[in-house]
Formats: C-alpha cells, structure tokens, sequence
C-alpha cells in the first residue's frame, strides 16, 4: 500500500480545514444507513414483524466486527495511510449495503450489517487519527467535536431521507441510498485528504504507563497495559455507559414519542431528526467548551453524564409522556447524550502515547463496542419484557450513576 510523501503543515496551515471537512463527511456518509435504523424502526416494525429486541440486534450487527476490526485497523492506522485505510473501509460498507438490497429480508439485513461493521471500523479511529495529525492541543477539541458531529449529521439527514424513501419505493431502495452514500464519503476521503509531513504539536502524554510504548511486538500485552492505565480506565467506563444512552436513545425516541407521548410517525421522525442535529451541536460546542480548560475534557464529559442522567429521570415521571415534555426531553438528551463524544474523544487522543495514538484509539473504541453490541438488545429485551420504557432509563441512569462516582474518585486515586 504505497504512502503519500504529505504535506508540510507550516507551508499548508489553511489545508487542515479541508482534511477536517473531508473527514467530517466521511464519518456522515459511511454512518448514514446504520444512523438511519432508529428513524426507519417503524417502517422495519411494520414490515418485517420485528420487536425491540430484533430492532436491537441490527444496531448491534453494524457494531460487532468492530469488537475485534477496531484493534486491527488501529495498528493498520499505525503502518498506513489514514487515507487507503478510511477508503477502502467506505468501499466495504457500500459493499456490505448492497449484499441486502438482493434479498430485503431480516436474516439478510443482518448480514449485510455485519459487513458494513467491517468497513465502519476503519472509519472511525482513521477520521479521528487524522484529524488529530493537523490540529495542535488548542484547536484539537473543537476540531476534533466537529469531525465527531459527522456521526449525528449523519443521522439527520437519514431521519429525513430513509424514512420517506422507504415509504416511496420500499426498504431495498433505502439500502441503495445507503450504499451510494458511503461510495461518495469514501471517494471524497481519498481523494482530498494527505497526512502532515509532522504534526502541529506533541501530545501530552498523561498517566500511561512507558512499558506500554515499548510492547511493539505484543500487541495484546500493550493493550492490556494501555486499558490499565488509571486515565485510560476511566475513558473506558463512561464511554461504554454513555454509549448505551446513545444507543437507546436512537433505538427508542421514535417509538417512544409514537406510543408514550402519541406523536404520529412523521413528526416523531422529524423530531429524530432534531435529536440527532442536537447531538452534532453538542459534539461541536461541548468540545469546544472543553478547550477553554474550564475542568478540561475532564469535567466536560462528566457535566454531560449529570445532564443525561436528569433528562432519562425525567422520561420515567408522568411529565416525560406529555408530547411537548418528551420532544424537550430527548433534544437534551441529543445534546448531552450524543454531544459527549466530541470531547471524550479528545481527551483519549491526548492520553495516548504519541507515537501509537492509532493503536489506542482502536484498542479503546474497541472494548467500547461491548456497549454498542449489547446494549441495544438487552435494553429492547428489556421493553419488550416489562412493556415499558421505564425500566431501560432506570437501568440506564444507574449505570451513568456508577460511572460518574468513579469518574468523581479518579483525581484522588490517579
């Protein structure tokens, strides 16, 4: 696989702003059918007979090759060209869509997002990785937020795409858009973006143990050195809680506005939308808030759990059922429940060690997808069980609960 020569970042200063741009829409465009699932649950429900627990599995089918394909494309990130590692990932999704436009089924949905997992696990450490090459410490929150905003862009302009393609054509002709989507984010990334000659600043390296940049050869001792580490641990545990709030929220808000609050499907679907735009707006602002050291990427991830926390409470009073209640509920719940990415991420990437940041991005991403697999399963089990939304925001502010107390003890134990 051949390696550009780059670009001098002193001669180029302006060109970091077209590799954030082309990073951001490639995050958006390989995300956009997997992001479109929770807008497309009630056309899914209506026309494959699923139940919330089915409806789980395929947010978890996009997201369990990444259990092991994250930690791979990390160390592929380390040896190769963010640019051939994120394009052929895009390629591989677009792949993996149009195997389930053949047979419109759930048992080929299923797999068609098995392969799109595949190619989503380059996506996300390699936008993430390239970004982070041509933004200094002062910048990198807020560049690295808006990069991270792709994920919810994505996911507006599938709540307002999928659903009525679906409705005009069908579920096969959605996976089509899907695939073409991915094609475009794929080229665009390939096209446009070179890696820094050297990058704008060193990282600061906090609370990772040296050993962990000497274990080259042993990729799996390296990693469970990495995740040891008391700031890498802590990264861990929240993100794996706020990752289940964000998959509940996307598998949930529609049905519950449908059912709970009695919105019909189309302004419940728009409000998805809403739900998702916040949640790039909440990526951007809380990264960038994060950058003025106000507590750090610290504190900003932890204000964030608070605030998602409140806003699942409110969810299981008799007020979260009121219509205009549920619909101020969940954009809270997109801004904070989604926007914490953007500065968790920053953070992970300035308490990796320099010279691996790929390898502790995968390594870390991919214990988070534990979460992101089981999660939306469980918790639609869970609905479909008690038939009540109740339940999963109880079991889910517990969980934010635990890990804020642990988040709290970290200065006094670090």
């Amino acid at each position: 696989m051949s390696v550009d020569s780059g670009i001098d970042t002193a001669q180029a200063t302006g060109y970091r702003w077209v590799v954030l741009a082309v990073a951001t829409f490639a995050q958006a465009a390989s995300c956009f059918f997997v992001q479109g699932i929770g807008a497309l649950s009630l056309e899914l429900r209506a026309d494959l007979g699923l139940g919330a627990a089915q409806l789980g599995l395929l947010l978890s089918a996009s997201q369990l090759v990444p259990l092991l394909g994250l930690s791979v494309a990390g160390q592929l990130l380390d040896r190769h060209d963010e640019r051939w590692v994120v394009g052929i990932g895009g390629c591989v999704i677009a792949a993996g869509l149009c195997t389930g436009v053949v047979a419109v089924g759930y048992a080929p949905l299923l797999v068609a997002l098995l392969i799109v997992g595949a190619g989503y696990s380059t996506v996300q450490p390699g936008g993430s990785k390239s970004v982070a090459g041509w933004f200094g410490p002062s910048q990198r929150g807020l560049a690295m937020g808006i990069r991270q905003a792709g994920l919810p862009l994505g996911g507006v302009l599938a709540a307002a795409v999928l659903p009525a393609v679906a409705r005009a054509s069908g579920l096969r002709m959605s996976l089509v858009v899907g695939a073409l989507a991915a094609l475009l984010g794929a080229a665009a990334f390939m096209g446009l973006y070179r890696r820094p000659l050297a990058p704008p600043a060193a990282y600061p390296v906090r609370a990772v143990p040296v050993e962990v940049q000497s274990t080259r050869q042993r990729p799996f001792a390296a990693g469970w050195r990495l995740l040891r580490a008391p700031a890498i641990s802590e990264l861990v545990l929240s993100g794996m809680c706020m990752v289940s709030v964000h998959g509940a929220v996307a598998m949930l808000a529609v049905s519950y506005l449908n059912t709970a609050s009695s919105i019909a499907s189309g302004p419940a679907a728009l409000v998805y939308a809403g739900v998702q735009a916040m949640g790039a707006v909440g990526r951007i602002g809380l990264a960038a808030f994060s950058d003025r050291r106000w507590g750090g990427r610290h504190s900003t991830v932890r204000a964030s759990m608070v605030a998602a926390i409140g806003g699942m409470a409110l969810l299981m009073t008799t007020a979260g059922r009121v219509p205009a209640v549920a619909v101020a509920a969940f954009l809270w719940l997109g801004f904070f429940g989604i926007g914490w990415y953007g500065p968790w991420v920053a953070h992970l990437v300035e308490s990796a060690p320099p010279d691996r940041t790929g390898f502790a991005l995968g390594s870390v991403m991919a214990v988070n997808q534990v979460a992101v697999v089981a999660a939306p399963p469980l918790l639609g089990l869970l609905n479909d069980a008690t038939h009540s939304f109740t339940p999963v925001w109880g079991v889910l502010c517990l969980l934010a609960a635990i890990a804020l107390c642990y988040r709290i003890r970290l200065p006094k134990r670090t």
